[in-house]
């Protein structure tokens, strides 16, 4: 990745650059998941400590964020935390129709499924998403106690959550547990309640992730991925989504990168460089949700102590290795 050509271009991006684009704002993406925030994170106090400019941060959703860095006048300027193939119709609209954003070279793989404590599956069998869609499996995940269990799909907005809900109703589990939608911190409350009491309970999950660091969870299986079993169709292509999706089979593995708006190599070249480079492992993104979800660390602090250890990688992200 980090060549001695593209160094020297880098390089020549930082020392060249006006003093005005070189100072010009950049608004990165705040996503709700924690990886994502942890990025965002990440990226913005490179582009403040060692690109010297200013940073801000923007929450918003998938739609918001990708929409404001294809307008290209700074509202929103970075997705720090792209999934494909879930953000694929963002990608296409954006990167490769329009050429409004761009990707990062760099990525790392991203897992998905629904897990459940090990407990359940140890206990009663449930290690199969068809053991899920069974009359036994409907009092043994009713939290509320309104007759039928329930199954966490993710949170409004996400991409995956709408994959979740297709799989959901086409594994038949829907028939027995009631499909939810509450914000990853309500869920997550309510999963720490849950297996404190050994209670029964399964949810969408991914990693990396610290749940699987903080609770002993177990991934169901489903059947390997096979693309002609994998017809997701996402709302912002078809207002029927739903009925035309179709998906009988397990997610691919994910590859995870950095989008940034194409406006930033005239605004701010340096960190168009930076971006076009960023890249991050699994594990150690794991590690820093888990010390800042878990062990309630600072983030900003958190983000600053693992860059200050990481340096020569940083100076990677930079071309200046």
């Amino acid at each position: 990745m980090k060549t001695a050509s593209f160094a020297t271009t880098a390089l020549a991006v930082l020392s060249l650059a006006g003093p005005a684009a070189a100072q010009e704002k950049v608004m990165v993406g705040e996503p709700s998941w924690p990886g994502a925030r942890i990025m965002s994170r990440i990226i913005g106090q490179v582009i403040e400590t060692r690109l010297g400019s200013e940073v801000g941060y923007a929450p918003g959703a998938n739609a918001v964020i990708f929409a404001s860095m294809d307008g290209g006048r700074g509202d929103i300027d970075v997705h720090p935390d792209v999934w494909l193939p879930n953000h694929a119709s963002y990608v296409e609209e954006y990167v490769e129709e329009k050429g409004s954003v761009a990707l990062s070279a760099g990525s790392y793989e991203g897992r998905t499924g629904f897990c459940t404590p090990t407990y359940m599956a140890e206990t009663h069998g449930i290690t199969s998403v068809y053991d899920l869609a069974t009359p036994v499996a409907q009092p043994l995940f009713d939290g509320d106690g309104d007759g039928k269990g329930e199954i966490w799909i993710g949170a409004t907005g996400w991409a995956s959550t709408n994959v979740h809900k297709v799989k959901v109703r086409d594994y038949g589990i829907e028939t027995f547990l009631e499909p939810t939608t509450e914000d990853e911190a309500v869920f997550y409350a309510r999963l720490k309640d849950a297996i404190e009491r050994e209670e029964g309970v399964v949810f969408y999950c991914y990693s990396p992730h610290y749940v699987h660091a903080l609770y002993d969870v177990t991934m169901i299986e489903e059947p390997a991925h096979d693309p002609a079993q994998y017809d997701m169709v996402q709302p912002d292509k078809d207002a029927d989504w739903f009925n035309k999706s179709s998906i009988t089979t397990g997610d691919p593995v994910k590859t995870v990168t950095v989008a940034y708006s194409g406006s930033l190599e005239e605004r701010n070249p340096g960190a168009a460089a930076f971006l076009r480079q960023v890249e991050m492992e699994a594990d150690a993104l794991s590690e820093l949700t888990y010390e800042v979800i878990v062990e309630g660390r600072d983030m900003e602090a958190t983000v600053a102590d693992w860059l200050a250890a990481n340096g020569d990688l940083v100076d990677g992200w930079l071309g200046l290795n």
